[in-house]
């Protein structure tokens, strides 16, 4: 029998601490269940971020692909290193599905990895969200919500909440009842009882989405 994904090791903790904080996040958590936030995947942010722009725009299945054609120009069984991306052709990155646009943002991506702008993993780890989310958004393609889902999934962060996020400002206006999604700046001071576990609350708030609410 295959065991499923791992879950991250404060999952359980943090669901009991949102419970007790806030009477919303207690309806939804008995909605939704266990949380399921998975461990972090703990690769390398410079791998981490050259997936999340090949799946910009995309569906997950037509990105996948993409960077399956990507990937298989350098042969090896460990990802690209920036120097061999930097030295491709990039006609056969546009070839395989890497659009203008992302193909400069990649470059770009792997400069800034070469200067030492992105981090290793081991140096990430030292560093707090607000110096990673100030580093790695001045990268060409790299926004904020991009910065702040390497922080939950890749980096196992406990403490984000994407107050940009549409399926977390949605999951928030169905189980409040709320007529309007609230402001990005209004669920950043919602969300503040829900420190230090806001990726938790995110997660859930994600899942909220999935469920009918009202009356």
């Amino acid at each position: 029998m295959t065991e499923g994904p791992s879950l991250h090791p404060n999952a359980a903790k943090a669901a009991k601490a949102l419970k007790r904080a806030d009477p919303l996040m207690a309806t939804l958590i008995s909605r939704v269940g266990p949380c399921l936030l998975p461990a972090p995947r703990m690769r390398e942010p410079f791998e981490s971020l050259l997936r999340a722009i090949a799946h910009q725009q995309l569906h997950a299945r037509a990105a996948e692909a993409i960077l399956g054609r990507f990937l298989a120009l350098f042969p090896g069984d460990s990802f690209p290193e920036p120097m061999e991306i930097l030295t491709a052709d990039p006609s056969a990155i546009r070839a395989a599905g890497m659009s203008a646009s992302k193909i400069a943002a990649i470059q770009d991506l792997c400069a800034r990895r070469m200067s030492g702008t992105v981090p290793s993993l081991a140096e990430a780890h030292k560093l707090s969200n607000d110096e990673l989310i100030e580093r790695l958004t001045a990268i060409r393609g790299i926004g904020h919500w991009s910065v702040e889902m390497l922080l939950i999934f890749g980096l196992g962060r406990p403490d984000v909440l994407p107050i940009d996020d549409f399926g977390v400002r949605e999951g928030y206006r169905k189980v409040a009842g709320l007529d309007a999604q609230p402001k990005p700046k209004a669920l950043g001071a919602l969300g503040e009882a829900w420190a230090p576990w806001r990726s938790f609350a995110s997660w859930y708030l994600w899942r909220a989405n999935e469920f009918t609410w009202g009356p």
